[in-house]
């Protein structure tokens, strides 16, 4: 690919790639490094890019492993809210609260990939349906499904341990 069609290419999309990152991501200056990062891994295989039947969904599916990444290597700290905590609770409930908080996520982490990451962007990115499926390149009833059965595992496994 000679870099009149990458950038043929690359401008097409660039708006959608960067509303696409942003929708993921949640964090504009995220979604610009990550639009950045993918145009040049693009840049870097052009040569290659040329035999690939349907370009712009491989450029998306580069996008979204990226932003993929982005969101695992967030600091998966768990920090809950003071303020939101009961004031009538005792220390003890107060840490069993956040004890069951920390197990959740570890529950997530536990998760077959898809439910993973569909749940995660669901309840914890809190994106809608269709931009999971788009997102995800999979229907809005295959999101639904694997965010109920991500749930129902959790709902399962939190029952046997608590």
């Amino acid at each position: 690919m000679d870099k009149y069609s990458f950038d043929k290419l690359t401008l097409s999309l660039s708006d959608s790639l960067y509303r696409t990152a942003n929708s993921i991501l949640r964090n504009e200056d995220e979604a610009i490094d990550a639009v950045q990062d993918v145009l040049l891994k693009l840049w870097e295989i052009r040569a290659d890019l040329a035999s690939v039947d349907n370009q712009k969904a491989f450029v998306f599916k580069a996008l979204r492993n990226k932003c993929l990444d982005i969101i695992k290597l967030r600091k998966q700290t768990i920090e809950v809210d003071e303020n939101k905590l009961d004031e009538d609770l005792n220390p003890y409930e107060q840490l069993a609260i956040r004890d069951t908080v920390e197990l959740v996520y570890r529950l997530i982490e536990n998760l077959p990939e898809l439910q993973r990451t569909v749940i995660r962007m669901r309840d914890v990115e809190e994106l809608e349906i269709d931009e999971i499926a788009f997102v995800m390149g999979i229907s809005n009833n295959a999101v639904s499904t694997n965010l109920s059965r991500a749930r129902q595992k959790i709902r399962t496994q939190l029952f046997k341990l608590t």
